[in-house]
């Protein structure tokens, strides 16, 4: 079986961290993704609100470096999770339980305000249109502690076609 999911969007509210009774960190927070469609009618689009929730070292990062309006690209499962109200209605709740989560955005993109533009961290980039679609799927590698440089696997090759190896 297969349960794995994507999403790029933007933070609806500043990351919430706290700790289990055993000290284990985690992070709550809400990702509001634009539909790729518009209506026919010409109105505005549409947008889904997901809970997210990470856990130990991803949780940390996420609640240390991320902000209300960040654009976030988190990597997980989608968990179903049954629960009972206050009045003793069953409830369900889906979320996802992010494995990786990564820039979406600049900092500076996110300072203006209304860029979509691209990020990095750790040497991943990602980059989108002016609606927040992503570019093509982003290498999903380890990223390194910030401030530390990435590791390049790049070499340049001459200007001469007969070196490209497709």
């Amino acid at each position: 079986m297969l349960n794995h999911i994507t999403i790029m969007g933007r933070l609806t509210r500043d990351p919430e961290l706290r700790r289990t009774g055993s000290g284990v960190a985690v992070t709550s927070f809400r990702v509001a993704v634009d539909r790729d469609f518009q209506p026919k009618d010409g109105g505005e689009r549409k947008a889904d609100f997901i809970d997210c929730v990470a856990w130990r070292q991803t949780g940390e990062f996420i609640s240390k470096y991320f902000t209300k309006g960040r654009m976030i690209v988190v990597d997980g499962r989608l968990e179903m999770r049954d629960w009972t109200d206050k009045e003793g209605n069953k409830r369900t709740s889906a979320e996802i339980i992010v494995a990786n989560a990564y820039f979406g955005d600049s900092k500076r993109d996110s300072e203006g305000g209304n860029s979509y533009g691209s990020g990095s961290y750790g040497g991943n980039s990602y980059g989108g249109n002016s609606y927040g679609n992503p570019a093509p799927a982003p290498s999903y590698g380890s990223y390194a502690a910030p401030g530390a440089a990435p590791a390049s696997d790049f070499a340049m090759l001459e200007d001469d076609d007969a070196q490209l190896p497709f």
